[in-house]
C-alpha cells in the first residue's frame, strides 16, 4: 500500500511540474505578472522577467531567484533578438506568458485615434509579434506551451473600457485561430481571463469609484476578489504536462464573475 501511495504521489508530483522549463513572463516584474512568475517558479521552472524598469525588475528577480531583461515589448523590432538572447544565454523557451499590457479609462466620446492604437499596440499587436518569434522556435523543437491574459471585458461590456475590451476580445479570436496552426506541432495555446484580483493598483481604482466596486464584488458569486497567485497557479496549470489535451481556451479565474448575475 505504501508503494502504491508513493507511486500516485509522485505521479501528481510529476503532473504539475515544470521542472527545468525556461518561462518568459512580460510584465514580470510586478502586479499579477510577479505572481504568474513566483508560481513559476515554485513548479519548478527557470523563469525570465521582462520589463521597462529595470530597478524593479531588479528587486523582483532577486526575490524569485529568477533572470531579467529590460524590454519594451511595443518595440517590435527588438523582439527577435530578445528571444535569440535568452535562448543563448538562459535556454530554450518552453513557456511563454503575455502579461505585459495597458488600460484606458475614458467615455468613449473622450478616447481618441492615438489613445485607441495605442493600447492595441501594447496588447494585440506587440503581443502577437512575441508569440510569432516564440512559437517560430517551438515549432522547430516540437514543443511550447503559450498564455494570454484576456480579461472579464472581452467576456461582457464593460463601461468606459472599449479599447482595452476590443484588445481582450481579439486576444480570445486571436488563441483560438493560433491553436489550429500551433497544437498539430506540439505547442498549446491558451487564454486565462482573470475576474478581479486584489492588487494594489485594482484596490485603488475600485475605491476611487464605490459604484463600480460594489457592482463588481455584487455580481461574483464568491463574493470576495481573487488573489494573484489564483492566477499563477492557474498558469502553472496550463502549463503542466496535466493540461496536455488543453489548447485553445480561455479560462476565466474570476469566483463565478462571467456567471454571476
Amino acid at each position: 500500500m505504501e508503494n502504491i501511495t508513493e507511486k500516485s504521489e509522485q505521479r501528481l508530483i510529476d503532473a504539475f511540474s515544470l521542472s527545468d522549463q525556461v518561462a518568459l513572463v512580460t510584465g514580470g516584474g510586478s502586479g499579477i505578472g510577479f505572481d504568474i512568475a513566483k508560481c513559476l517558479r515554485a513548479a519548478g521552472a527557470r523563469v525570465v522577467i521582462t520589463g521597462r524598469r529595470e530597478t524593479v525588475l531588479q528587486e523582483a528577480a532577486k526575490e524569485l531567484d529568477a533572470h531579467y531583461y529590460v524590454n519594451d515589448i511595443t518595440e517590435k523590432h527588438l523582439l527577435p533578438d530578445l528571444v535569440e538572447r535568452i535562448e543563448s544565454e538562459i535556454g530554450p523557451i518552453d513557456i511563454l506568458v503575455n502579461n505585459a499590457g495597458i488600460n484606458l479609462k475614458k467615455p468613449v466620446w473622450e478616447v481618441t485615434d492615438e489613445d485607441f492604437e495605442t493600447i492595441l499596440q501594447t496588447n494585440l499587436n506587440a503581443v502577437f509579434a512575441l508569440t510569432r518569434e516564440c512559437g517560430r522556435r517551438m515549432k522547430e523543437r516540437g514543443r511550447g506551451s503559450v498564455i494570454m491574459i484576456s480579461s472579464m471585458a472581452a467576456l461582457y461590456g464593460i463601461d468606459r473600457v472599449v479599447a482595452y475590451s476590443a484588445s481582450k476580445s481579439a486576444i480570445g479570436g486571436m488563441v483560438k485561430a493560433l491553436a489550429t496552426e500551433f497544437s498539430p506541432l506540439g505547442i498549446r495555446i491558451n487564454a486565462i481571463a482573470p475576474g478581479f484580483i486584489e492588487t494594489p493598483m485594482m484596490l485603488k481604482a475600485m475605491n476611487g469609484d464605490p459604484s463600480r466596486r460594489d457592482k463588481a464584488i455584487s455580481r461574483t458569486p464568491m463574493a470576495t476578489w481573487g488573489k494573484p497567485d489564483d492566477i499563477g497557479w492557474a498558469t502553472v496549470y496550463l502549463c503542466s504536462p496535466a493540461a496536455r489535451f488543453v489548447t485553445g481556451i480561455t479560462l476565466p479565474v474570476d469566483g463565478g464573475n462571467s456567471i454571476g448575475f
